[in-house]
């Protein structure tokens, strides 16, 4: 494994836990603060922009075929902050539940598409991704309460609002998510216990599952050592998978086989997600949540964008 240092430019600071990178094409980059609710573009001088306020914990988002962005939302966080890092600690005093919200860009309005399953609630949307059909497949994280974990899942919806289906259960902390290049193998790591899974998709909304012992039907990809954390990630477009690391902050690359490949040590702890974008996306923006801080690199490969 090689090992580098997340060298770049901080784009912006004072973000209020910044995640969900997008990078758009007019070089600036879409990100949401979990801690105020908002949804942020920031300028490539570092201008901050409030798109729109969508409330609750916005969390991972892509823009979709019709070029809103779809916003995972995970209900809201309580928080802790020593120093000047900030840090969730569990649900929100006035958690209620999660949803899928559709945010134009253009004008802040934002619409509500999705706050359930089959009469189950979303317990904390993630990350999202689009498909080459439309739909977009993401990530449920479940929540944390002092006394237990509600456990997370991976479901599949259509932009229109009126399809989702869960596919993948029983996810210990399920965050980022991630398609192949082709299309055909979905990428799924877990916080807490540092796994990464992956599933074959078969079509739009259906994953070929593996049996028992899979604890949540996924194929291991690679499981760190030690005590390490995984948060969002993103494809390269050779099929590498860049997942953002915690506690050792960073960026793990893995091949698709599962071999880590390289270790991008970050400034903080609490490197949380990457995108890429810029000239033939080799710009790899990077949140560090911690310090509020959006971090752009040279990246060593090109990287795939977050809709198909």
């Amino acid at each position: 494994m090689k090992t580098f240092k997340l060298e770049g430019r901080i784009i912006a600071s004072g973000l209020q836990f910044p995640e969900g990178p997008v990078a758009l094409p007019d070089g600036s980059v879409l990100v949401t603060e979990i801690a105020s609710g908002n949804l942020v573009r920031v300028t490539d001088s570092g201008e901050k922009q409030i798109v729109a306020k969508v409330g609750g914990g916005p969390n991972g988002a892509a823009l979709g075929p019709d070029g809103h962005c779809y916003v995972c939302n995970n209900g809201g966080f309580s928080w802790r902050t020593d120093d000047g890092f900030t840090r969730p600690t569990g649900a929100a005093h006035d958690y209620k539940h999660g949803s899928i919200q559709r945010v134009d860009i253009a004008t802040g309005k934002v619409e509500t598409l999705y706050t359930e399953c089959d009469g189950e609630p979303l317990h904390g949307p993630n990350d999202i991704v689009f498909d080459k059909h439309g739909g977009f497949w993401f990530t449920d994280f479940g929540k944390t309460f002092d006394d237990r974990i509600m456990r997370g899942a991976v479901y599949y919806a259509t932009a229109d609002g009126r399809s989702i289906r869960r596919v993948a259960k029983h996810v210990l902390t399920a965050n980022g998510i991630g398609l192949s290049p082709d299309g055909k193998t979905l990428y799924v790591p877990e916080t807490e216990t540092s796994r990464l899974w992956s599933y074959p998709v078969l079509g739009p909304g259906e994953l070929a599952l593996e049996p028992w012992p899979s604890p949540n039907g996924g194929r291991l990809v690679h499981g760190l050592p030690g005590y390490q954390r995984f948060d969002s990630l993103a494809v390269e477009e050779n099929g590498n998978i860049c997942v953002a690391t915690l506690v050792r902050g960073g960026i793990s690359v893995f091949s698709p086989e599962g071999e880590l490949l390289e270790f991008h040590e970050a400034p903080e702890g609490y490197c949380t997600n990457i995108c890429f974008g810029g000239p033939e996306r080799r710009t790899a923006y990077i949140t560090l949540s911690g310090y509020g801080q959006l971090l752009a690199v040279e990246w060593p490969r090109a990287g795939l964008p977050l809709c198909a």
